[in-house]
C-alpha cells in the first residue's frame, strides 16, 4: 500500500459526536460518568513446560507481534530481550501511527498497520500469514470481539493466537521458555516474592499503567479529577518507595514488576504528561522516579526496546480528538542515559 507523503493530511479537523471517544472506538468502553474502562483480552490459552496445555515450549514456533508505541506490548518485548529469547520467539512491529483499516466508509475502525509511513523506520512485516494489519489478523483468526490490540502471542504451527494479554505473556516468557533461553537463571517471578510483586502489580496498574489512560479518555471533569488524582498519589507512593529500595518490589531484586512499572514512567514525561493531561509533575521531577527509571533503561537489553520516535509519534498522531492536526511537540529535555545513581542505595535482602 502507497502511503501519503504528507502524513498530516489524514488527520484534518472533525466535529466530534458523542460516542467518538478514539480512534478504535471498538477498543473502548466509557461510564455513565465518563470513566474510561478498558476492554479485556480475548485470547488467554497458556503455553507450559509441563505440557499440560495444547500449547508447548518450542524454539520457533511462536509469533510475537507488537507495537513499540504501546507499553503494554512493549512489556512482552522486554522481557523476550531480558531473557534471551530473540531466537526463540521471531518478532513483527506495527508502524506507530493509526491508520483506517478498511476501506468501507461505514466503518470507522483506525488501527495498527505493518505498513510504515513514509520515513518510518523499525517496523517489521507479518511474515506469517501476510497480514497489512492487525485487524486483519485477528480477522484470519476468527476473532468476533473486535479489540484488534497488541501483543499478540501467535502459534504458527496451528496459525491461531495464542493470548493477546500482556501479563501472560510476561510470565509464559518468564516462566515457561527456560529450555530455551540465554538466560534461563533470570527470576523475574521468584517465588519468594510473589506476593509482594502481585501487590505492586494490582496498584501499578489500576492507577498508573491504566492510570494515565483513565486521565487521557475521561469524557467529564469528575473523571478526569479522580483518576488523576489517584494517579499522582501513587507515583507519590512508588517515589516514596523508591527512595529507601533500588526495585519497587525489592531492595535488591529486579522483578516482573519493575518491568511494569517502566513502561508506563519511560512514555511519562514524552507523551502523557502534555497528552493525556498528566501534567501536576514530570517524572523528572521526582528524584527516585527518575533515577530509577534511567537505572532500568541503561540495562544492557532494555534501551533497544525503547523507541522513542514510534512512542511520541503514536500518541500525537493517533488520537484525532486529543490533537486534531496531528502535531508532535517538542517535549521535554530528560537524558535516559545520564547517571542514575540507583546502585549507591544502600539495600539488602
Amino acid at each position: 500500500m502507497q502511503v501519503r507523503t504528507n502524513i498530516h493530511k489524514m488527520f484534518s479537523v472533525t466535529r466530534l459526536t458523542s460516542n467518538f471517544l478514539f480512534l478504535n472506538v471498538k477498543q473502548i468502553k466509557v461510564s455513565e460518568k465518563g470513566e474510561f474502562i478498558r476492554v479485556d483480552s480475548a485470547f488467554r490459552n497458556w503455553i507450559k513446560a509441563d505440557g499440560s496445555t495444547e500449547f508447548k515450549p518450542e524454539s520457533g514456533r511462536y509469533h510475537l507481534y507488537v507495537s513499540y508505541a504501546c507499553p503494554f506490548a512493549s512489556r512482552c518485548l522486554l522481557v523476550r530481550a531480558l531473557k534471551g529469547l530473540e531466537e526463540t520467539i521471531s518478532l513483527s512491529v506495527t508502524s506507530s501511527i493509526f491508520r483506517k483499516t478498511v476501506e468501507d466508509p461505514a466503518d470507522t475502525h483506525h488501527g495498527w498497520w505493518f505498513t510504515p509511513v513514509e520515513g518510518e523506520k523499525d517496523c517489521i512485516p507479518d511474515t506469517n500469514l501476510g497480514c497489512e494489519t492487525i485487524r486483519q489478523l485477528y480477522e484470519k483468526c476468527g476473532d468476533t470481539l473486535g479489540k484488534y490490540s497488541v501483543p499478540i502471542l501467535f502459534d504458527k504451527k496451528t496459525s491461531r493466537i495464542v493470548n493477546n494479554e500482556s501479563s501472560e505473556i510476561v510470565r509464559m516468557f518468564e516462566k515457561e521458555f527456560n529450555e530455551f533461553a540465554k538466560y534461563p537463571e533470570l527470576d523475574l517471578y521468584p517465588s519468594h516474592l510473589t506476593a509482594e510483586i502481585d501487590n505492586v502489580n494490582s496498584w501499578v496498574y489500576e492507577h498508573i499503567n491504566n492510570g494515565v489512560y483513565k486521565c487521557g479518555f475521561a469524557r467529564s471533569q469528575e473523571a478526569y479529577d479522580t483518576a488523576v488524582t489517584a494517579l499522582f498519589d501513587h507515583l507519590d507512593k512508588a517515589e516514596e518507595i523508591l527512595s529507601k529500595q533500588r526495585y519497587i518490589a525489592s531492595p535488591s531484586v529486579f522483578t516482573e514488576a519493575d518491568v511494569r512499572l517502566f513502561g508506563t514512567l519511560v512514555r511519562f514525561d514524552p507523551a502523557y504528561v502534555t497528552h493525556f493531561k498528566c501534567n501536576k509533575k514530570r517524572i523528572a521531577d521526582y528524584p527516585n522516579l527518575a533515577g530509577y527509571v534511567r537505572d532500568i533503561y541503561q540495562m544492557p537489553q532494555t534501551a533497544n526496546t525503547v523507541n522513542m520516535k514510534h512512542i511520541k509519534e503514536h500518541y500525537y498522531m493517533s488520537h484525532k480528538m486529543i490533537n486534531p492536526y496531528a502535531i508532535v511537540p517538542i517535549g521535554f529535555d530528560f537524558d535516559l542515559n545520564a547517571p542514575h545513581n540507583r546502585d549507591k542505595l544502600s539495600y539488602s535482602s
